[in-house]
């Protein structure tokens, strides 16, 4: 009875065999449609025939570099995702895989476009052959995928006055180029233009071995920006930054968000802590780039409004604490605008040294609550961070202060603010300004622009989005200061 059966119901071994050949067959066709990434560990045979690279691929010249764009978000053009992306050397557009059945082979066969490069190891490969291609004539679009540096060439980047060309005949000066308005996000561009020519940190992130094992995509992103901003073998004469774009609004939950203008110092509080995060930072002063870069204290006297049945002969509670910051706030008094004989406005003007009295220790800032606070710098940061609070929001509107604030380019002294006990700790007191940035118009329909200094030639240049151009110093201290970057000197 049981040999009657035994040729016609397969042995336990031999149907597990072949449950065995469907299942590998099945993640087989699934490898050829999400194709294969050579970082994936996955098993052998999830993965396309990989072919010996060949350096003699006939495809080549059909590549062109003139439609290659790598700033934009790495998502395939049409199954929108993001893993195992690679682009189309030949109409630049971008596609999942490169085994059977994926959306770049099918390119491929459809359109003629045999070259394709990865996206994040930045291998080149000709399809629909699979074979790898390794020619030192590609390594031009290696780079400009993902520009990498060394500290030899970092050390000199202060020291380089020379222009570069971009592919597209343009000419700029690396670190100084301009940036894609998306959409209403020049709030954004003047914020990354100033924070990428800080020292310390564009060394930092210049260096992708610092961070290469961060999971954060707004580390990995904004690191990403800062070399290609930097780096002197662009296609174009100008960067967009798309993808630390979608970073931001993904990691702020869509606070900031492409198409709705905000407040660059909200912006540039929220990134600071947040990158100083991500980066495993903790309230450890030095603990992370950020901290040891932008991170100054000063001691708050906090002197408490008395109580309503409480003797005025007794005297009001005080207390004092010191207290980290990243940047410091200056308030802009009120001032009306006067018209001169023609009927014409004139703006008032007030000197930068009068509005930092309020850290000198002896001014006293009124609060609603009754309180009233003196404050006094204990530890001067290495890039100080001044924000000049020109708006008012109430119920109804912003309202803008239009004072325009004096200040000086170079050797702004902070001596005075300092408390006198702190003075040996803190030996330099003066600083040169790096960055400058303004805004002008209407509070609601205005525009943001930078001043930045270029240090190897000594010069400032204002950008407004993609527009670079030289500006005089003279001309940056009569500017609508909204957000200022100082260097300690020495």
């Amino acid at each position: 009875y049981q040999a009657e059966y035994m040729g016609t119901f397969p042995s336990f071994n031999g149907c597990m065999e072949s449950r065995k050949r469907e299942r590998e067959e099945t993640e087989a066709v699934q490898a050829d449609k999400n194709g294969y990434d050579e970082n994936d560990e996955a098993s052998n045979a999830t993965r396309p025939m990989n072919k010996a690279a060949r350096r003699d691929c006939p495809y080549l010249a059909t590549i062109n570099r003139h439609l290659l764009d790598f700033d934009f978000e790495k998502l395939c053009s049409i199954s929108l995702t993001n893993q195992n992306v690679y682009a189309c050397l030949v109409c630049g557009k971008y596609f999942q895989g490169r085994g059977k059945n994926t959306h770049a082979y099918t390119h491929a066969l459809e359109e003629d476009h045999n070259v394709f490069v990865h996206l994040h190891n930045q291998k080149v490969y000709c399809l629909p052959d699979g074979y790898e291609v390794v020619d030192a004539s590609l390594s031009d679009i290696k780079y400009y995928l993902s520009p990498t540096f060394t500290m030899d060439t970092i050390n000199r980047l202060d020291a380089n006055t020379a222009y570069s060309r971009a592919l597209d005949g343009t000419d700029y000066i690396p670190g100084v180029i301009g940036l894609n308005n998306v959409k209403n996000t020049d709030y954004v561009n003047v914020v990354i233009q100033a924070l990428c020519r800080i020292e310390p940190l564009r060394n930092f992130f210049l260096l992708s071995a610092n961070y290469e094992s961060v999971k954060s995509s707004l580390v990995q992103t904004f690191g990403e920006l800062l070399r290609k901003m930097w780096n002197p073998r662009n296609f174009k004469g100008h960067v967009s930054p798309h993808e630390l774009l979608q970073a931001i609004s993904v990691a702020s939950e869509k606070k900031f968000r492409i198409g709705v203008s905000s407040d660059p110092i909200q912006l540039l509080s929220w990134l600071l802590n947040t990158v100083h995060k991500d980066l495993g930072g903790t309230k450890k002063k030095n603990s992370s780039v950020i901290y040891s870069t932008f991170q100054g204290e000063v001691e708050v006297t906090t002197e408490k409004a008395a109580k309503a049945d409480q003797p005025t002969a007794v005297a009001s509670e005080t207390s004092t604490q010191r207290s980290p910051f990243l940047y410091l706030t200056l308030d802009v008094p009120s001032a009306p605008l006067f018209k001169d004989a023609s009927q014409k406005n004139i703006i008032p003007q007030i000197p930068l040294f009068t509005i930092l009295k309020k850290f000198d220790g002896e001014t006293a800032t009124e609060l609603l609550n009754g309180e009233r606070k003196r404050f006094r710098l204990t530890s001067l940061p290495r890039y100080l961070v001044v924000h000049i609070k020109r708006f008012a929001k109430n119920n109804f509107f912003i309202e803008k202060n239009p004072t325009i604030v004096n200040f000086p380019v170079k050797n702004l002294d902070l001596k005075d603010y300092l408390l006198p006990s702190e003075l040996p700790n803190n030996p330099v007191t003066k600083y040169d300004l790096l960055a400058n940035i303004v805004h002008e118009g209407k509070p609601d329909s205005g525009v943001y622009k930078i001043h930045v200094h270029h240090k190897a030639s000594d010069l400032w240049y204002e950008i407004q989005d993609l527009h670079v151009t030289n500006v005089l110093p003279q001309l940056v201290a009569l500017s609508e200061a909204y957000i200022q970057v100082y260097e300690r000197q020495g």
